[in-house]
């Protein structure tokens, strides 16, 4: 194997290695701002207020403050017990619309199943909740902080005259005062068409006192978990993954959480989300000044954990209501973007930036961008996602045709000349100088530049990132099929042979996947084709980058998305036509 094919070989591996790490790698913990002390508050007189909804339409505010540490004192206040009542159903509420069913369990008036109906995860509709075995369930009410134990209480289902409302209520008291019960009604409304819906906290005070929930200060917790949906084997970071961000009104931040770990925010932001790789759950607060929690702590009866709280402050009224809306729905751009304008939504909301939650490539990711228009564009015409990346790729190699047409006429170039450069090593081994020179001279004179099969492989380096990103991020793919019955899912790794109960020690791997093994048949016979029979292939070294390489990257690419390696085998399948079409043409030249 000749030099320059050498470094190209390894050159291809750097490209393959950078475009797994690359996200990783050029994205550095966000700074944290320095906490800022916290104002005393005004204790007003009690009067009767309601938190409206926050204007759609709210100025940048501060620069949040992220608090490292949260304490683990236990917190002060008397227990709230409920008003006795019979007579209260336990069965689960449904409600239903154009684009979600959601089932409410009584205990709490929390949501225990919120399924996407657009969207599939396997036979069934997209489950956005992930309780396990924990008994937990979504929008929970904690009075107190988010160390407060949820709210698990019956409450009462109030009749209302609009079919997209879901209204419960009950009495509370503090202890030692059952004669001062304050009624709590949570009260949750939907739209249909939309992913955005409201999430009302009524608490009215039975005396003209201020509500008495203080706990240190706050009021009571609203939380998001305990973790999202959909279903997923692991999460690895790449083909799922939980992310925490929130963002300021300027630019998205991201709050990044070790293992068992929960950071807070404390000043007033646009919002916060739990994200996966293709859902997310986006919290818009109403206008009281709310602590956000988020936390990768893993709860029992839960692989893993992914939640976010919100805590209000302490009420200075006998009557309040709160209001926070929630996004839960696809991480898809002209979905998110009917947020930016009133008219766009049933809401009214505008200038929300919920487009901020979708996946960023920084490098390149212009050029991802293109090719994914384009693929859109022949998905139009041809209705299969797996036929529309075959195309994509032939119009990519029709673009960077002439770089590596001018990298195999170098490589033929340097193979025609390996005689005589095996000869000047031979004559010059025991001075290595007078060797380099003579080589360097036999370049000039043959007008051959040794690193010209390398250079053109190096400048279509940022094709191979943007296709990474687009065929491991692009929602459209996922739940494609391509080939009915073998591969189903773009975005997931294809299947052959299901292995049970029976896993492969050390690998992990319950599956026998095939595109992986045309995969290193594509590059076995590339690089057979490029193998120069006079340049030493025997030698060990050259056997282990022309076998041990495409065996490695069997390997890296075992658990890859199908249509990622759909798009790479059809490309070396055109590299390899290219070349045996170079080859024929080379000798047919020598004949002459």
């Amino acid at each position: 194997m000749e030099k320059n094919t050498l470094l190209a070989v390894v050159l291809s591996v750097i490209v393959i290695t950078i475009g797994f790490t690359v996200q990783n790698i050029l994205y550095p913990p966000e700074p944290v701002p320095e906490p800022i002390a916290e104002q005393e508050e005004q204790i007003e007189e009690p009067t009767v207020s309601t938190d409206a909804p926050a204007p759609v339409e709210q100025p940048a505010p501060a620069e949040p403050t992220v608090s490292p540490d949260v304490s683990e004192i236990p917190i002060p206040g008397n227990p709230v017990r409920a008003v006795p009542a019979d007579d209260i159903s336990t069965q689960p509420v449904r409600y239903s619309n154009n684009v979600m069913s959601v089932v409410f369990d009584p205990r709490g008036a929390r949501v225990e199943s919120m399924k996407l109906l657009e969207y599939l995860d396997g036979p069934e509709p997209v489950e956005m909740i992930m309780s396990g075995d924990t008994g937990r369930g979504a929008l929970e009410l904690h009075f107190g902080d988010f160390r407060s134990e949820p709210v698990t209480d019956l409450f009462e289902r109030v009749p209302t005259d609009d079919p997209n409302t879901v209204v419960f209520r009950r009495d509370f008291y503090i202890e030692g005062t059952p004669s001062q019960p304050f009624e709590v009604r949570r009260v949750f409304r939907f739209y249909p068409d939309e992913y955005v819906f409201e999430v009302a906290t009524e608490i009215t005070n039975s005396v003209n006192r201020v509500i008495p929930l203080d706990y240190t200060g706050n009021a009571y917790t609203i939380s998001f978990g305990p973790q999202i949906g959909p279903s997923y084997a692991e999460l690895d970071g790449r083909n799922e993954f939980r992310r925490f961000f929130y963002y300021d009104g300027n630019r998205r931040r991201e709050i990044r959480l070790r293992n068992e770990d929960r950071d807070q925010i404390t000043e007033r932001i646009n919002w916060g989300t739990v994200s996966g790789k293709y859902f997310a759950a986006i919290a818009i607060p109403g206008a009281a000044d709310y602590t956000w929690t988020f936390s990768n702590e893993t709860p029992r009866g839960l692989e893993d954990g992914a939640a976010m709280y919100l805590t209000r402050p302490a009420i200075r009224s006998a009557a309040n209501r709160d209001t926070l809306r929630f996004y839960v729905g696809p991480k898809v751009t002209n979905v998110l973007n009917r947020y930016d304008r009133a008219d766009n939504n049933a809401l009214g909301l505008r200038n929300l930036d919920l487009g901020e939650v979708e996946e960023r490539r920084f490098l390149f990711g212009w050029l991802e961008n293109i090719l994914k228009f384009v693929m859109q564009i022949i998905y139009n015409f041809v209705p299969n996602y797996g036929i529309a990346i075959v195309i994509l790729t032939i119009l990519v190699k029709i673009l960077l045709f002439p770089l590596t047409h001018k990298s195999f006429e170098s490589t033929s170039k340097m193979q025609v000349l390996n005689p005589k450069i095996q000869e000047l090593r031979q004559k010059h081994k025991d001075n290595p100088q007078k060797m380099n020179k003579e080589m360097q001279e036999l370049y000039k004179k043959e007008g051959v530049n040794p690193l010209g099969g390398c250079l053109p492989m190096a400048l279509q380096f940022p094709f191979f990132i943007a296709m990474f990103g687009l065929f491991n991020n692009h929602f459209d793919l996922r739940g494609a099929t391509f080939i009915p019955g073998w591969i189903t899912d773009l975005s997931a790794p294809e299947s052959i042979l299901n292995f049970g109960n029976f896993t492969v020690p050390l690998l992990g791997w319950n599956d026998l996947r095939l595109l992986p093994i045309l995969f290193v048949a594509s590059q076995l016979l590339s690089s057979k084709l490029m193998q120069n029979p006079g340049a030493g292939t025997s030698n060990s070294q050259m056997k282990m980058m022309q076998y041990g390489l495409p065996l490695m990257f069997f390997f890296i690419l075992y658990n890859m998305p199908s249509g990622l390696l759909v798009y790479w085998i059809f490309s070396n399948v055109l590299t390899v036509g290219q070349q045996f079409y170079s080859t024929q043409k080379r000798k047919h030249q020598v004949t002459e």
